[in-house]
């Protein structure tokens, strides 16, 4: 029995592959629905074969599987239980399920989940069911970094038993030694594993960025060929495509893998994008040099910046959604990227999410009492164990998030004042200040003469970020500015419920039922600040859960 939305097995026993346990011949043939499908199989030890697949349709699905192993049967298929949603993928600039119904994401980072013994993995996911994010970034190979230098109990494949030793620098300069991997030979025991947190995360309703490549390694995966990053590629397929709330994240911060070239990465995409029969969402993540967001098979962009105004930019460059999937993290760390706190993290949210992006939370505080280099390797931080959240970020991220997924549609950028300038190009900017009045075009004439540094310099320094959904909603935030009057700009001629939120103590306040453009709001004078406007008498109205997703 399945549903639709959801995975559907079929399992069938046979002998163990003779040679590789990857590249095993099994293939489905999987009518219903009013189509037919194929789809590979794959080894899961034990002498059993599976096949998985992804109904998006109710009814009887027959299936016929030939190769190493045969059989042939059926799979009944339920409709959907209104909790889950399907594959979420790219819609313009937004993200939207399978159903059609929106999602907006706020994502958190626990790199090394996979890897942490059952009781801490018990925290997190009781962290997790705190409710203020449906994503998580999470790679699939364990990851060796400060803070984080345990051994895990798996890795994904068996070690080479006649493999020549290979030699290396890891990421923290430390020559190493290896037994190479079989990617011929996956273990089993770290598979099964792994899947059941796959699970537990999708019954969450949570979004699993799954990172498939990483730098941070004294293993020896981020120095396995590119024929067995394929085959290993190839083995995850298989196993785990039929997963919907999976994303592929080809890695994280690809740009520091020093001694690979970039078509190797367009190998890596290509691979991904001709053997994933649904298409998931999939990009690659960077620390100094961006990936080039504009392939054909990359949907969304997927970055590492501080600067937070450039969702806007990014939008129109690639027309694709945009993650600020690193923006820094909450704690007290001596690294700056792990220093930020939890008011800038919550500034940070809020300056990407007003503007139509998508941002993801880390954490990473450290005990007073954990002094020694032994003390740090063991401590648990959020973002590469998991464990208990301790920030005071996650609480107002949820409450965010609930104002969001409250809104009838995804938020589209508005910029305004002189942020405008920033989208324009030169010829754009000289017919705008050609149309102004004589009086006017002095000031803005100054913008004209700025060479493209100049602006660059100028146009991403802060200015109010908004969004808007239409004529129907507009959304202000004000960030550290300290304003005690504000008039925003809405459609002419509408009126509007105008609200003053505060994103650090999490209030409301409807200041006006009757806002109108031009009209002036009074504020607290205070940092972290925003203004949403909804359109009274709307024809969007919030409560269509037909076209938004609220509970992830």
């Amino acid at each position: 029995m399945a549903r639709v939305y959801e995975m559907a097995e079929i399992q069938l026993k046979g002998e163990a592959p003779a040679g590789s346990q990857v590249e095993v011949d099994v293939m489905a043939e999987i009518t219903g629905g009013g189509r037919t499908l194929k789809r590979k199989g794959f080894y899961a030890g034990n002498q059993t074969y599976k096949v998985r697949f992804l109904p998006d349709k109710a009814g009887i699905y027959h299936y016929k599987v030939t190769g190493i192993v045969t059989g042939e049967g059926t799979v009944e298929v339920e409709p959907a239980d209104g909790k889950h949603h399907g594959i979420v993928r790219a819609d313009g600039t937004h993200l939207r399920h399978q159903d059609g119904t929106f999602i907006s994401t706020f994502g958190t980072t626990v790199y090394a989940l996979a890897h942490q013994p059952e009781e801490l993995t018990e925290e997190t996911f009781a962290s997790l069911e705190g409710g203020a994010f449906n994503k998580i970034r999470m790679c699939v190979f364990p990851k060796h970094y400060e803070y984080n230098k345990n051994e895990p109990a798996y890795h994904a494949f068996a070690r080479a038993e006649d493999a020549e030793q290979l030699i290396f620098y890891d990421n923290l300069g430390g020559e190493r030694s290896v037994q190479p991997f079989d990617t011929h030979r996956p273990d089993f025991d770290f598979w099964e594993t792994f899947e059941a947190k796959l699970s537990r995360l999708f019954e969450m309703g949570i979004q699993v960025d799954l990172i498939l490549f990483h730098p941070y390694d004294r293993w020896g995966h981020s120095h396995m060929t590119q024929e067995d990053n394929l085959r290993y590629l190839d083995y995850v397929l298989r196993r785990l495509a039929a997963y919907p709330n999976i994303w592929w994240s080809m890695a994280n911060e690809y740009d520091l893998f020093y001694d690979w070239k970039i078509e190797q990465w367009h190998e890596i995409e290509a691979y991904i994008s001709m053997n994933d029969p649904y298409r998931h969402l999939l990009s690659n993540h960077n620390c100094f040099l961006e990936y080039d967001y504009g392939r054909e098979a990359v949907t969304h962009v997927s970055v590492q910046t501080r600067i937070l105004s450039r969702v806007a930019e990014l939008q129109k460059e690639f027309g694709k959604p945009v993650c600020y999937d690193e923006c820094c993290y909450e704690g007290n760390l001596k690294e700056t990227w792990g220093s930020i706190s939890a008011k800038e993290m919550v500034n940070r949210f809020w300056k990407v999410t007003v503007t139509g992006g998508y941002c993801t939370h880390g954490e990473v505080i450290l005990e007073n009492d954990i002094v020694t280099k032994k003390q740090q390797d063991d401590a648990v931080l959020w973002w590469a164990k998991g464990g208990k959240l301790k920030g005071d970020s996650p609480a107002r991220i949820k409450f965010l998030r609930e104002i969001v997924e409250s809104l009838p549609a995804p938020l589209d950028p508005y910029p305004t004042g002189l942020g405008k300038m920033a989208l324009m190009s030169g010829e754009e900017l000289s017919g705008m200040i050609n149309a102004l009045s004589e009086g006017q075009r002095g000031f803005f004439s100054v913008l004209g003469r700025m060479n493209e540094k100049e602006k660059l310099y100028h146009f991403l320094s802060e200015y109010t970020y908004a969004g808007h959904i239409g004529e129907e909603v507009y959304f202000y935030y004000l960030g550290t500015d300290c304003s005690a009057r504000f008039c925003p700009e809405a459609a002419e001629g509408k009126s509007y419920r105008a609200e003053v939120i505060n994103a650090w103590d999490m209030t409301r306040e409807v200041v006006s039922e009757d806002y109108q453009m031009g009209d002036e709001i009074r504020l607290p004078g205070r940092e972290y600040v925003a203004v949403l406007l909804c359109a009274q008498h709307s024809s969007i109205s919030p409560d269509d859960s037909s076209e938004r997703v609220t509970n992830g």
